[in-house]
């Protein structure tokens, strides 16, 4: 059956409500999974333990008709618990393939740092090509597919930074942060109401259909060339940062490839669908730009002798780059 167009935004507003139900004080990490699930987009989010970053992809999985599945990364993972192997098969006298944890539709790579980079390699893969390949053959993965990677971002020993390659294909890096003291509160009736039961499910799973009538909504949405001409803007700011006077000048050392823009563009896009607007504005463009910039820019030594991270430089970015 396919999906109403009326109903679909609606649809996934209840979603986000279940989410936010679900996933006190992260609204932020909320709207971040939905807009990765419109985009087709991988989600980096960072952040200490215990604060719900997999309690979040296991509440999308309940609202979405699609199957889920938790990989815990560890230094001695190999590239074959993740994406299967070919097994021999005596009594057919043949091999067969037996698929991995890679295979649904919803992956969740907990502390994805502490894996070695051939297992990291083996990921690229899939969240690049949306397919892995075992000697000569390949098995294209379900759809949607959606990775979610989590890494803590204080502790260091034992872990393995993620390449710059890798990092380039998450659509997003979310960092999320504690809650208030409010919030740790509902937090606290929250889990002494549910204790150890299973997280509700919604009224309405979504299912494949009502997101692919949800992403092409999004790609009828109006994108003036003003937006599109400031978006590219932002992108080759980064590349040379003295284009708009001297305000970033000597912080960044590389900047971000046309994967970014694109990166930009689907979640500016994602976002205005989400607070129901027909048309891209510049506000939606500036409010993804950190979480789609973050991990894809090399600063400079400048900018750590300044105090200056990532989201500070790209607050400079924005500052500097007019709406055009």
């Amino acid at each position: 059956m396919s999906a109403d167009p009326t109903d679909i935004p609606e649809a996934f507003a209840a979603l986000g409500r279940h989410l936010s139900s679900q996933i006190l004080g992260q609204q932020t990490l909320v709207q971040r999974l939905l807009i990765a699930l419109l985009a087709d987009g991988h989600l980096l989010v960072e952040g200490a333990p215990g604060l719900a970053k997999t309690t979040a992809i296991k509440a999308l999985a309940t609202g979405l008709a699609a199957d889920f599945h938790r990989l815990q990364f560890t230094p001695d993972l190999l590239p074959g618990d993740l994406i299967g192997t070919d097994v021999f098969r005596p009594e057919e006298g043949r091999f067969a393939f037996v698929a991995g944890p890679l295979f649904h539709n919803l992956l969740l790579a907990d502390e994805i740092n502490r894996a070695p980079a051939k297992v990291q390699s083996a990921l690229l893969e899939a969240m690049a090509e949306r397919q892995i390949t075992v000697g000569q053959t390949s098995h294209p993965l379900p759809e949607p597919f959606l990775v979610m990677a989590t890494q803590n971002p204080i502790e260091q020993e034992g872990t393995y930074p993620l390449p710059e390659a890798q990092m380039d294909r998450f659509l997003m890096k979310v960092r999320v942060g504690y809650p208030d003291a409010a919030t740790e509160r509902e937090i606290l009736r929250l889990a002494r109401r549910q204790g150890r039961a299973e997280l509700p499910q919604p009224a309405r799973r979504l299912n494949a259909q009502d997101i692919h009538a949800a992403r092409r909504q999004i790609d009828a949405l109006h994108l003036a060339e003003a937006v599109e001409r400031y978006i590219v803007e932002l992108i080759l700011t980064t590349r040379e940062p003295d284009r708009h006077g001297e305000t970033l000048g000597g912080f960044i050392a590389h900047g971000g490839s046309p994967r970014a823009t694109i990166a930009l563009e689907r979640c500016a896009r994602a976002h205005a669908w989400l607070a129901g607007r027909d048309h891209v504005a510049p506000d939606d463009v500036q409010a993804v730009a950190a979480d789609v910039l973050r991990h894809r820019l090399i600063l400079r030594y400048e900018a750590e002798a300044e105090g200056l991270d990532s989201d500070a430089v790209i607050r400079r970015l924005l500052a500097a780059v007019p709406v055009a």
